[in-house]
């Protein structure tokens, strides 16, 4: 049989215009690669991928050949849980390293807003007081890494470089551990990495296993009046226990940008806790010419019956 010359795709987004987001037009651009949006397809039997973003659960019915769906950000739990995908359709997900490099970034901004007090600094800014307050050397200060995957890395070697004790919960020892930086990993990582840790962040895929793991025993490791950065995704967080730890004084406060429900709907108590940073799921994204290069690439391996590269291992959930 004569293999085919192109390969149609389609963008699926409840939420956003990813052809005009991240600049996908492969109608003009290659003579391989075609991708349209919906109303676009005028032959859903033809499309033989996916391009998504929170796709809603019947994105996918209209295309009975589809084969690969790939998410173009660095999670596909979404996609895991979406009813709608067959089981056997290919799960692939954007690997940016600048995406990681922009993760670490927002973690060590939102590190040192809280040990540099810069919100009491804009109050007395407000106040016309000067006041020069006090400060300790990095290495002091113990701050635990949840998940050491390509997010997790770059958080644990900006940290590491600006002086900062680290400590890294993984899945298994890495082959190439950052000098200066402790590794915990199988059983009970989170809470060695935690115990004394003055924050913590949270950068782990979710899973079964992670659902909740920001919990009350967790909340209880680090050091009394700790912060928590959590940047891996909503339901990691036990709200409930959350809010108890706050009112407690185990956590002093928290820097949040992924929730269980994206738009934080306007009524949610977060908004109105001083204790919390929030921010609207901005601590990374996918760079536009990375997400483009990406997708054509594993369409093409698709187009030449390879598993793409970025196809994600269904068990384990990454």
């Amino acid at each position: 049989m004569e293999q085919a010359e192109t390969i149609d795709g389609v963008l699926l987004s409840s939420t956003m215009d990813l052809k005009s987001f991240y600049g996908l037009d492969f109608t003009d651009s290659s003579r391989q690669v075609r991708l349209f949006n919906p109303e676009e397809v005028s032959d859903p039997a033809s499309i033989r991928f996916a391009v998504c973003w929170q796709p809603d659960s019947d994105s996918f019915a209209r295309y009975p050949n589809l084969q690969m769906a790939m998410s173009v950000g660095a999670g596909v739990d979404a996609l895991l849980a979406n009813r709608g995908l067959d089981e056997e359709t290919l799960v692939c997900r954007v690997r940016d390293p600048h995406q990681a490099d922009l993760m670490a970034g927002y973690a060590c901004h939102e590190v040192l807003h809280f040990l540099r007090s810069f919100a009491r600094m804009k109050d007395q800014q407000s106040a016309r007081i000067w006041n020069p307050l006090p400060m300790s050397p990095p290495v002091e200060t113990r701050i635990a890494v949840l998940g050491n995957g390509t997010m997790g890395a770059a958080v644990a070697r900006a940290l590491a470089a600006m002086g900062f004790s680290v400590a890294v919960a993984c899945r298994s020892d890495p082959e190439d551990p950052l000098a200066g930086v402790s590794y915990h990993s199988g059983a009970g990582s989170l809470a060695m990495a935690c115990k004394g840790s003055r924050i913590a962040i949270n950068v782990l895929p979710l899973t079964d296993e992670t659902e909740n793991i920001l919990n009350s025993q967790l909340f209880d490791q680090l050091e009394t009046g700790a912060w928590l950065i959590q940047i891996g995704r909503g339901e990691h967080l036990h709200e409930a226990d959350f809010a108890a730890a706050l009112d407690d004084g185990r956590l002093a406060g928290a820097s949040l940008d992924v929730f269980r429900e994206e738009p934080l709907p306007a009524d949610h108590a977060f908004w109105r806790d001083n204790r919390l940073r929030i921010t609207p799921h901005i601590a990374s994204d996918s760079t536009p010419s990375v997400v483009a290069q990406q997708i054509h690439a594993s369409a093409v391996e698709l187009l030449q019956g390879q598993r793409p590269q970025l196809a994600i291992d269904r068990r384990q959930g990454y």
